[in-house]
């Protein structure tokens, strides 16, 4: 895999990687920036719902669950030196449909969370990574 971040001139990047698709980053004005795109320490944790994200569908879609609609939260904290790095991390899985099994969902985010996920096998080598269903009808 390869990136490539190209600097705007200030304090934000485009980064494109092996797909070509663009990625605009940026930093909070209290650091410099203009505030204009999601900071590099945000797709940390959009990376870690997309990767939390796919294993579960794919695996929602295996054990043919009928799910309506699936959002993952997150909550994080990060410490107070440099490197700010995450310290504790909690995902809420909100799950909507009708008859839906929270065992065979708990069981689809504990083998993403603890087997298939790489991004929170990073994570969990600074965070504390805390994660819980929600199921609602």
């Amino acid at each position: 895999m390869e990136v490539r971040a190209i600097w705007n001139g200030r304090m934000g990047f485009v980064a494109t990687g092996n797909t070509n698709h663009a990625t605009v980053m940026d930093v909070s004005k209290a650091v410099g920036g203009d505030e204009s795109a999601s900071s590099p320490m945000e797709m940390v944790l959009f990376g870690l719902a997309g990767c939390t994200g796919a294993d579960v569908a794919s695996i929602m879609r295996k054990k043919r669950l009928k799910v309506d609609d699936f959002q993952i939260f997150i909550k994080a904290k990060r410490a107070d030196e440099h490197p700010k790095v995450y310290t504790k991390i909690d995902l809420t899985f909100e799950f909507k449909g009708n008859d839906l099994s929270e065992k065979a969902l708990k069981s689809a985010v504990e083998l993403s969370m603890d087997k298939y996920c790489s991004v929170s096998a990073m994570l969990s080598k600074t965070a504390e990574i805390n994660w819980e269903v929600v199921v609602r009808e």
